[in-house]
Order: C-alpha cells, then sequence, then structure tokens
C-alpha cells in the first residue's frame, strides 16, 4: 500500500467520529469530486523490453546450476551490456 501522510491520518481520524449519515455524505462528495479527475493508470511495462539486456549472462551454463553456485557465494565473472529500456 502506500504510506498515510500525517494529513491522512488527521482525516481518518476525523472521519471515524462522523455519523453514520454524514459518512455516506462524504463518501458521496469525494465519489462526485473524483469522477472529474482524469486518473491516469501507470503503464504495464512489456516484459519484451528487457530481452537482450543481460545477454550470455549464464554463458551456456544450466540455470540450477548458476542457482546453486550463486547461493554457495560463487560469482562467475559476467559481462552484462547496458541497454536502455524501449530502444
Amino acid at each position: 500500500m502506500y504510506k498515510k501522510s500525517k494529513e491522512l491520518t488527521e482525516i481518518i481520524r476525523k472521519v471515524d467520529s462522523l455519523s453514520p449519515e454524514e459518512q455516506l455524505s462524504l463518501i458521496s462528495y469525494l465519489t462526485n469530486r473524483l469522477k472529474m479527475c482524469e486518473i491516469k493508470k501507470k503503464p504495464s511495462r512489456d516484459w519484451t523490453d528487457l530481452e537482450g539486456i543481460a545477454p550470455n549472462l549464464l554463458e551456456g551454463m544450466d540455470a540450477q546450476e548458476y542457482v546453486t553456485r550463486m547461493r554457495r557465494g560463487e560469482f562467475p565473472e559476467l559481462e552484462i551490456q547496458q541497454k536502455k529500456l524501449g530502444n
């Protein structure tokens, strides 16, 4: 989730002290207000953009062998090419 600001925490405390009818009125107000706002969705990542970021990462090594060696603390020399996402 997200970290609440001090202002939001205070508002929530005040909302908790409202009657159910007042809370419903507040919900209605906020709903109508938000309907007028343009809410942009966070663009989803196209995983094919990551293709080629680390070519030859395993240098022909079996993936399970690589994971096992990494867990044992073996860090084979790897050459990772930098590639900007989206290019």
